[in-house]
């Protein structure tokens, strides 16, 4: 069993900064790549960053320069770095792993629950 869960979502002024975490825990052989997605009231769920097990990132145009994807050594952790965040990011942040849970087996997806992020003066 895997799980998947996030932290530090909140409430912040526009230009202000939030760091989102992810944790992956359980049967974990390998984790083959992370990514944050985002949800609004309304609308679809949406790629905001994703990076591979080799480091290679990719964004979403509205994030690109704003915000930054990590993972740590380990790469069972990772982290969405939120700068200048504007009200339009307001979303559900949702974190995204696929996961090796042999080293035969390919890899499956897991989320997280969910973290709120609200960017409101």
């Amino acid at each position: 069993q895997v799980h998947v869960e996030e932290s530090g979502g909140g409430l912040v002024q526009p230009g202000g900064s939030l760091r989102l975490s992810c944790a992956a825990s359980g049967s974990i052989f390998s984790v083959n790549s992370m990514g944050w997605y985002r949800q609004a009231p309304g609308k679809q769920r949406e790629l905001v960053a994703a990076i591979t097990s080799g480091g290679s990132t990719n964004y979403a145009d509205s994030v690109k320069g704003r915000f930054t994807i990590s993972r740590d050594n380990a790469k069972t952790a990772g982290y969405l770095q939120m700068n200048s965040l504007k009200p339009e990011d307001t979303a559900v942040y949702y974190c995204n792993a696929v996961v090796k849970t042999r080293s035969w087996t390919v890899g499956v997806n897991y989320w997280g629950q969910g973290t709120q992020v609200t960017v409101s003066s």
